[in-house]
């Protein structure tokens, strides 16, 4: 998987958790962890754009111009080609800044998981690939976004089967161990 390592599976292998680089994941989709511009930024946002180079800058100029013209909500998701990417797509999607929205900051973190699902399930994709959202520069706290995305991902995976593969790419295995030691799926695991 792209030099990327599998640290544990879990929901009958439907969901896995790797540290790897997810502008390098060859999925249908990679979810951007983008501000609310969706021109361009540092961290995993930054990397997305500079791997898939100027054709997704450019439509998400376009989504500015037409559909966002005051920016992409918290926890709102749109999606663009990939671009230069493997992934034939990217869902880009802005996570709540950590004490900045009325303590609503679970709600906001959980609806990005969801609307990034509900494009994939529209689209018909089958794998998509999730960085760590809201958790580097927006400084949601790793542990409890760990039990918020884990929840969050587990009741989609319950219901909804059009997915086969969800993949959650944390960029070092200490965030991946963080993740791993405060994550809430069901206790069956593979």
């Amino acid at each position: 998987m792209n030099n990327s390592q599998i640290l544990k599976s879990f929901m009958q292998d439907r969901l896995n958790v790797l540290v790897g680089d997810i502008s390098k994941q060859d999925t249908d989709a990679i979810v951007n962890a983008a501000n609310s511009t969706l021109l361009g930024g540092g961290g995993v946002d930054g990397a997305i754009h500079y791997a898939g180079g100027p054709q997704i800058l450019a439509e998400c100029e376009e989504l500015r111009r037409t559909r966002f013209p005051k920016g992409l909500p918290t926890g709102e998701a749109v999606i663009t080609s990939g671009g230069k990417l493997k992934a034939r797509y990217v869902i880009h999607t802005v996570g709540p800044i950590w004490g900045r929205h009325n303590k609503n900051e679970a709600k906001l973190l959980a609806n990005c998981y969801e609307n990034s699902l509900k494009l994939a399930i529209q689209y018909k994709l089958k794998t998509i690939a999730f960085p760590s959202i809201s958790t580097g520069a927006y400084s949601y706290p790793q542990e409890e976004a760990a039990q918020v995305v884990s929840t969050t991902l587990r009741n989609f995976l319950i219901s909804n089967f059009e997915l086969e593969k969800i993949l959650l790419v944390f960029y070092t295995k200490a965030d991946a161990t963080i993740f791993l030691r405060n994550q809430k799926f069901e206790t069956i695991t593979n």
